[in-house]
């Protein structure tokens, strides 16, 4: 006898990342990811001649020389960690009684959304949550995940159920695996640092002007973490990283606040980057490379990177308790 096919599914999405670290494929990641309206909110008639006559010709190279200095044996740890993500929030959740599938989906790349909630269909499945890594909302993440399964729904005759998880950024569960990950550390290097930064990514002021919640809740995230860790208010600082343009983005930039750090006689700082559930570029070269470099340079001692919870059981706990609230009402 075999055991009925599951109903109800799990596809829990990241950004993506190329093929490999080289200049073709990361010109087709980039043309991927920069033709989403969702990212780039620039008119195309005046966006599309930047795109293809300048970005595409100039920033791959570069962007292939970064990557190559953070892949591993495995591939891209973005795709790596998500993978293992995946595979033990399905085990997570069939210890809670909920034996389900749970499928990576990357908005950009491989394996695609529409890939992975086509294979479902095959599969009979006729409920799926989408659950994105981004725990913060923000319309350049979440809302471009929900465009990626509508895009893939519009061409199907006959739909699942969808349910969406619009952010997480105050889960407890949440708050506390990032807790215990800085207490972690503090005990692994036998000391704090003076000050804890949180280095969300950024996005352009316009965006919030608009109506995106993004920057309230990175404000939340930091204020519950502080109070967790029982902070005062000069121990922590927030931040917002990768920067893209010329455009104003959300304020104080992660790298120009480390190097003012340093300048004005802080020695130590611990760097956190909350709103990665993955390691990935913008943790791995970025904040523990160049933002690194650049607070040494102005007269930093010691620069600490605290690892995304990535596989953390704590976090991976979260994950399943808020895939469960979720799931609620529907049956495997």
């Amino acid at each position: 006898m075999t055991a009925p096919a599951p109903t109800t599914a799990i596809l829990l999405c990241n950004l993506g990342t190329p093929d490999a670290p080289t200049t073709p494929a990361l010109r087709r990641y980039l043309a991927e990811f920069l033709s989403d309206r969702r990212v780039v909110e620039i008119p195309r008639i005046a966006w599309w001649p930047i795109l293809h006559g300048i970005i595409l010709r100039t920033r791959p190279a570069k962007s292939a020389a970064k990557y190559q200095t953070i892949w591993t044996k495995e591939g891209s740890p973005l795709l790596t960690w998500t993978q293992k993500q995946a595979t033990l929030l399905r085990g997570w959740l069939g210890q809670a009684g909920c034996l389900i599938p749970v499928l990576p989906g990357m908005r950009y790349g491989q394996p695609a959304i529409q890939q992975q909630l086509q294979a479902f269909a095959h599969q009979g499945v006729r409920r799926i949550l989408v659950l994105a890594l981004y725990p913060q909302y923000s319309s350049t993440t979440v809302a471009s995940v929900f465009d990626g399964v509508t895009t893939w729904a519009s061409r199907q005759r006959v739909l699942p159920e969808l349910r969406f998880v619009n952010s997480y950024h105050d889960h407890p569960g949440y708050i506390a695996a990032l807790a215990q990950s800085v207490r972690r550390h503090w005990q692994r290097e036998g000391s704090r640092a003076e000050k804890l930064v949180m280095s969300f990514h950024g996005i352009p002021e316009r965006n919030v002007r608009l109506g995106d919640p993004y920057r309230t809740q990175c404000e939340e995230t930091t204020e519950l973490l502080a109070r967790a860790l029982q902070l005062a208010p000069d121990q922590y600082q927030l931040t917002f990283q990768s920067r893209f343009g010329r455009a104003a983005w959300l304020q104080p930039y992660t790298e120009p606040t480390l190097m003012a750090l340093a300048k004005g006689g802080t020695r130590s700082v611990d760097v956190i980057c909350p709103g990665f559930a993955a390691d990935c570029l913008e943790t791995l070269q970025e904040i523990n490379q160049e933002v690194r470099e650049a607070f040494m340079r102005a007269g930093g001692e010691q620069f600490r990177y605290i690892p995304c919870l990535n596989d953390d059981n704590a976090w991976i706990t979260a994950l399943s308790q808020i895939a469960q609230q979720h799931l609620n009402g529907w049956t495997a």
